[in-house]
């Protein structure tokens, strides 16, 4: 899941539409953007083929991130059946982590003019990752194939998908990502089913090829018809340390931490929790990461439209509350409607936690032009917790054998970043509930 659509405006580690950039797409339609932005932004078939391509590009990289639920359950059944769920867990967290802390490199590359090439390698590995994991026998196999050569083309593919819309939308910007972006959640959909029914019928290494295929054909798509627009004139510094003087952001830093390092131990093990209890079987047991992404999809979008009118953070601190809530009453689920509901419920609010952060850290940031390095700074540090989170609930549950410490871990953590999401919103608007913050 997540990204976290992490996912959406991570233009963070990629670039922001400046002053002059706007003069120069004004130029070539002799029109001044501020008198009528429709006629160069925010319309035309080109634009939108940006938006289909962008949502191929986080169809293949959170899209196959979050597909990792159904290889753990499967690694932990089958083929690394020896070996502890805290072990597994750490080819899983590595694809994450990678994604999000190559932002640092992939950011400059792409303001540098490297867009068709950062694509043109995610087409080569992300293919080439996954069918080195078809044929892999051991576990530093999956490590080298479905750790690093995933997590590396997915940390390519993502960076472009956001960084390229901006020259292209102006009003609608907040529409086409949240387009872009649902490909994120659809591809947790598609993968996890499509990997399940395969991997029953045609064995894993042929389930593990299919998806190769796919992603290597969506890709072409997208390299076929993305066009950057134009090439940005000011490169980002990648590193602000002034910014952590700054109560708020140490406070939405800290509050994202601690939330990442909890939040994708549910994705992870909800699967495995379900069939090993009993709850569900193991047919049921795989089409819970699906049902939990495909409300994610809803989870991403509409409170990112409320945020419009409500504030940003007046909508991530309910969002990851929720979320906390949420993962508490996982630890009292024990019926097959539950398990259902409880995946839906918790994909659903936690899309709000996971596609809102970037908006919240642009209402915080005091110019624009800064927003870029800030981000990456504090996606940097997101990604060591969701490097070390899932294999810590791994630990619990193998030193325990029960899934009631990874619960309560999951939970405890949220709650620690919902409260500091909370204290962030006092230090910045005071106790009046009705200021749009």
């Amino acid at each position: 899941m997540g990204p976290t659509d992490s996912e959406v405006e991570q233009t963070a580690n990629n670039h922001t539409v400046t002053k002059d950039e706007e003069n120069v797409v004004a130029d070539t339609t002799n029109l001044p953007p501020d008198k009528d932005p429709e006629v160069t932004f925010d319309t035309g078939l080109r634009s939108w083929l940006q938006v289909l391509g962008s949502f191929f590009l986080f169809f293949n990289s959170w899209g196959v991130i979050n597909t990792w639920g159904a290889y753990q359950t499967y690694y932990e059944q089958d083929l690394l059946s020896g070996t502890s769920s805290s072990t597994i867990a750490w080819i899983g967290s590595l694809q994450s982590f990678l994604l999000m802390m190559i932002g640092v490199v992939t950011g400059p590359l792409f303001d540098a003019g490297y867009f068709r090439g950062l694509i043109g390698f995610a087409a080569f590995m992300l293919p080439f990752g996954l069918m080195m994991t078809s044929i892999s026998t051991a576990y530093w196999h999956l490590i080298l194939a479905q750790g690093v050569c995933v997590g590396l083309a997915a940390g390519c593919l993502f960076v472009p998908s956001v960084a390229i819309l901006p020259q292209y939308f102006q009003r609608k910007r907040g529409l086409a990502n949240g387009f872009a972006a649902s490909g994120s959640s659809i591809g947790g959909v598609v993968y996890p089913i499509m990997f399940h029914k395969l991997q029953q019928e045609v064995g894993f290494a042929w389930a593990t090829r299919a998806i190769g295929f796919i992603c290597f054909g969506t890709i072409i798509l997208s390299l076929s018809i993305m066009r950057v627009r134009f090439k940005p004139k000011e490169k980002r510094k990648l590193y602000q340390f002034s910014a952590f003087k700054e109560l708020g952001f140490c406070l939405f830093t800290v509050a994202m931490f601690l939330g990442f390092l909890g939040f994708y131990n549910f994705l992870f093990y909800v699967q495995s929790y379900a069939i090993e209890t009993g709850i569900v079987d193991s047919n049921l047991g795989f089409y819970l990461i699906s049902m939990l992404n495909a409300a994610s999809t809803f989870g991403r979008i509409g409170p990112n439209f409320l945020a419009d009118h409500l504030g940003p953070l007046n909508m991530l601190t309910p969002a990851v509350t929720i979320t906390s809530i949420l993962a508490f009453i996982w630890i009292g689920v024990h019926t097959v409607p539950g398990i259902i509901i409880l995946a839906v419920f918790y994909g659903f609010f936690s899309g709000g936690f996971v596609s809102l952060p970037p908006v919240v850290m642009a209402s915080m940031t005091p110019d624009v032009r800064d927003l870029g390095t800030r981000l990456g700074m504090m996606f940097a540090i997101v990604s060591f917790g969701l490097l070390i989170g899932t294999p810590i609930g791994g630990a619990i549950l193998t030193d325990t054998n029960k899934y009631l410490g990874v619960q309560l871990f999951t939970a405890c953590c949220l709650v620690a970043s919902a409260v500091l999401m909370a204290a962030l919103r006092f230090v910045r608007s005071g106790p009046h509930l009705k200021v749009k913050t």
